[in-house]
């Protein structure tokens, strides 16, 4: 005698084990996108390692400038007349 299947089948899974299944994938989903674009993500790190870069540049480019005007102040007072 053959038995009678009592749960309905899609591509031979039953729809309890494609429901368990899901909804144990949907949530890992959810939390991968969380960490690729999220608040905290590496979207954001990498963003502040380009701007940190940036500004070391900056940094840089600053304290050059600091150099020559601070060359040019000490030129400028060593003109001036002594009292």
């Amino acid at each position: 005698m053959a038995k009678k299947q009592n749960a309905v089948t899609i591509a031979g899974l039953s729809i309890k084990a494609l429901l368990v299944t899901t909804l144990s994938i949907l949530p890992f989903g959810i939390y991968v996108g969380v960490l690729i674009y999220g608040e905290n993500s590496l979207t954001v790190l990498n963003h502040l390692e380009a701007k940190k870069t940036l500004l070391v540049k900056e940094e840089r480019s600053l304290k050059l400038q600091n150099q020559k005007l601070q060359k040019e102040y000490f030129e400028l007072k060593q003109l001036e007349a002594k009292e």
